[in-house]
């Protein structure tokens, strides 16, 4: 009789509402720095943390979407994350 061992790792389908939350974190965050009173001293130092933090947004929603549909049929992948 065959063993089988047990599936630990969760099902992509699974890990993209995780995705969407992590990009909606990063979304707040992202507009809680927006609206902040300009500080001139640490001008870059934002303009950094801001455009780092919505590249982890992007690719948050990215992931999203291609966790959800990675096994539809006709489903288009972003070359940006095949092999």
């Amino acid at each position: 009789m065959e063993k089988q061992t047990p599936n630990i790792w969760p099902a992509l389908a699974e890990l993209a509402p995780m995705y969407q939350e992590t990009a909606q974190v990063l979304a707040e965050r992202i507009k809680l720095l927006r609206a902040q009173p300009p500080d001139p001293g640490n001008r870059h130092v934002l303009a950094r943390r801001l455009a780092m933090l919505e590249a982890m947004r992007r690719e948050a929603r990215e992931l999203s979407v291609l966790t959800a549909r990675y096994y539809e049929r006709g489903y288009f992948r972003n070359a940006k994350y095949t092999v």
